[in-house]
């Protein structure tokens, strides 16, 4: 089972001692596979209730009963185990967030929760097709990504998709103005148009921002291989 990281904030501090070597929290799991449809579906909608009272018991229980099949979800759609970790942490963060707003009558919980997991890969691949578009159509030719291909086959395209950690280092080492263009462009997943329309600045300046960010990246990036 997906251990949530004991690192994040309130209710995932709690739900990250019952990982998979927990004998109660393994008869949970599967104490919830054998159960019928509608005893489940009324059993987690009482530990949303509950959740919406900030009882961390019920927290931890229906982590236990949906992080399996909601981790599942994920890596069916985006096919990268660190992603589908990250929405899925996602996920549970929005249900302890919102849970006081869940109706039963309008489905149930897990179908709740299997929507928000779905939304929100899906929302992944569409940051990861405008991260591609973006190296495209910022990057001079200079910079070598036309003769490696373009597209997802590029070595620069590679480095930002494989090497995030290394990309966001190399960001906050911009200046302020270039870190914040690429951050909303590579993390955040923003067009240069909704970039332009957020910042308040116009188009023209903000790709000379990303074009000089992606120029000193590649130089901070290339150092450090």
């Amino acid at each position: 089972m997906l251990v949530v990281p004991s690192f994040l904030p309130g209710p995932f501090a709690y739900a990250s001692g019952a990982g998979t070597g927990h004998p109660t929290a393994r008869r949970m799991t599967d104490s919830a596979a054998s159960e019928p449809p509608e005893d489940r579906s009324r059993i987690d909608g009482e530990l949303l209730r509950r959740i919406a009272r900030r009882d961390r018991t019920a927290f931890a229980e229906l982590y236990d009963r949906f992080s399996r099949p909601l981790y599942a979800t994920a890596l069916r759609i985006l096919n990268d185990a660190r992603e589908s970790e990250d929405i899925v942490q996602e996920v549970f963060l929005a249900l302890w967030e919102k849970a006081a707003v869940f109706e039963q009558e309008r489905g149930s919980a897990f179908s709740w929760a299997v929507t928000l997991t779905r939304n929100r890969a899906i929302d992944r691949i569409r940051q990861r097709k405008r991260r591609t578009e973006l190296l495209s159509a910022s990057s001079p030719a200079d910079l070598g990504y036309a003769d490696a291909g373009g597209g997802d086959d590029s070595a620069e395209a590679l480095v930002f998709k494989e090497k995030a950690g290394a990309v966001r280092a190399a960001v906050a080492g911009l200046p302020a103005e270039q870190q914040r263009a690429l951050q909303l462009a590579f993390f955040s997943g923003l067009t240069q148009q909704e970039i332009s329309e957020k910042l308040g600045e116009p188009l023209g300046t903000v790709k000379a921002r990303i074009r000089r960010g992606l120029l000193r990246l590649r130089e901070t990036l290339s150092r450090r291989t």
